[in-house]
């Protein structure tokens, strides 16, 4: 039996809220037009205020959560642990729900793209960031897409799965989050119509290549190829990094974006605004360097929190008693959404709420916690994958698997991710970039260290002499970084 693609009335939907407009301006579509767009927006687009040194923590931190790239562990497993209780603000994963200027916190962690600075106090802002191979980050939007969407496969059919888990829970679940509010129920609607189609036939034997079977799940090849998918995954890393996804604040995202859809070329313009935001993030992680990544983000983000919150006379000290208030304020604890009939969001850890933020934490004592809720992290994310798997058997995604897709489709995802691929290169320079500081930091410490004990041991005649070669080093590594910060701006 030979499965047509399915075509449900959802699907229908959901493509006219992500392409109801395209047609609103046919005429103007042509490339005069698009350039003058996308040129005009580039010059206009908002950014946070550049300080001499954009390597230090601010009031406020902004974790900029870009799917499918570990981005729940760093925020249970390292965030959680500085910032929780009254220091968190209330999460938004679909739209800021809080007024910034009314409600004082010290962590935001969003799904929302960088439009959302223009909602902050952007010269008390610092944003971080983990980016991804676009390859690996398209096959795992799409894997978790069908993990998500078998949870409903327990309903006797589609119209049930819909009507029912809807109505049971008044938290807020995965179908709320941007982006699985629009690819679950595609994928729901497609894994009903082709369990239909094959109770209606029959069929014994199927692909041996999980990512191409297509009378249980729609294939890889074609999912790339699905406009829901050139509207919400590809190229998604940059167009949330510069602020022009479908959950943009700027009005002009949406026809920005169907211009650089529409012609390639104007891609560069974004792209351009995407490095120039990384440029002046406090912190650029990759998730494929993760132990390097993890340790350089306790460096650099850790122990500037850490030192803040020693400094605080109120925050560290409100942070548990305040746990309640901060629960009540926040509409997206989807960690807590655990009914059996509203699938959660799985990229939430069951690790719990053991982080209160502690004071006398040191930056040791974090990273050791952090391997620690790693390992329970990685536990619950298999439990779900195999579990979710089972339900649609035989498909199973695995990263052996991934080596049975054909290189032509691995490439078709390549070209059609291309401003992901160039800015994901341009954060490897500066995840180096930030490796090589950290490093010359720690040997600074290192040699700092061992001067100071140097002296205390000598009399008190000779500590100047011992001092003074101390000073110099110190001196010599400012000017070094300094220096070193002015090339790279030169170059970009």
């Amino acid at each position: 039996m030979r499965l047509m693609d399915p075509t449900p009335s959802l699907r229908f939907a959901i493509l006219l809220i992500l392409l109801g407009l395209t047609n609103a301006f046919p005429q103007k579509r042509d490339f005069g037009h698009c350039e003058s767009v996308v040129k005009r927006w580039t010059s206009s687009a908002p950014s946070l205020e550049v300080k001499a040194d954009n390597h230090a923590l601010r009031d406020l931190l902004f974790f900029l959560h870009v799917p499918r790239t570990g981005g729940r562990t760093y925020f249970h497993c390292f965030l959680h642990k500085l910032y929780s209780g009254a220091l968190e603000c209330p999460r938004s994963y679909d739209k800021l729900n809080f007024d910034p200027s009314k409600r004082k916190c010290s962590l935001l962690v969003s799904h929302d793209d960088y439009s959302l600075v223009s909602k902050l106090p952007k010269d008390r802002t610092s944003v971080v960031t983990i980016l991804r191979d676009p390859i690996d980050r398209v096959f795992s939007t799409y894997e978790l897409s069908v993990e998500l969407a078998t949870e409903f496969l327990a309903y006797p059919n589609l119209t049930s799965a819909t009507t029912t888990a809807g109505s049971l829970s008044s938290k807020t679940s995965t179908l709320d989050i941007w982006p699985w509010k629009y690819l679950v129920p595609w994928m729901k609607e497609d894994l009903f119509a082709r369990r239909d189609a094959r109770r209606r036939g029959s069929r014994d034997t199927y692909s041996s290549d999980p990512y191409n079977m297509e009378d249980i799940v729609i294939p890889l090849h074609k999912f790339i190829k699905d406009p829901i998918s050139q509207d919400i995954i590809h190229n998604g890393a940059t167009f949330q990094v510069a602020g022009l996804t479908n959950n943009s604040y700027f009005p002009e995202s949406r026809e920005v974006r169907h211009c650089v859809t529409q012609h390639k070329v104007l891609g560069q313009h974004v792209l351009e605004v995407a490095k120039r935001r990384l440029d002046n993030m406090l912190y650029v992680g990759l998730t494929e360097d993760h132990k390097k990544s993890a340790t350089m983000f306790a460096d650099v983000v850790g122990a500037q929190a850490i030192s803040q919150l020693k400094g605080s006379s109120s925050g560290v000290e409100t942070a548990s008693t305040n746990e309640s208030e901060q629960s009540s304020l926040s509409d997206s604890k989807s960690d807590d959404d655990q009914s059996q009939n509203v699938p959660p969001d799985v990229e939430v850890s069951a690790v719990g709420k053991d982080g209160a933020s502690n004071k006398n934490m040191t930056e040791g004592e974090l990273k050791e916690s952090y391997e620690s809720c790693v390992s329970s992290f990685s536990d619950a994310q298999s439990h779900r994958h195999i579990s979710a798997l089972k339900k649609i058997s035989p498909v199973n995604f695995t990263k052996e698997s991934r080596r049975q897709v054909p290189e032509a489709v691995l490439q078709e995802i390549k070209s059609l991710n291309n401003l992901d691929v160039e800015l994901y290169e341009y954060a490897k320079e500066i995840f180096a970039q930030q490796n090589r500081r950290t490093t010359e930091k720690s040997t600074l410490t290192e040699k700092f260290g061992s001067m100071i004990s140097s002296a205390y041991g000598t009399s008190q005649r000779s500590r100047l002499f011992v001092f003074l070669p101390v000073i110099l080093l110190l001196i010599s590594c400012i000017l070094s970084v300094n220096a070193r910060r002015r090339t790279s701006k030169v170059k970009i």
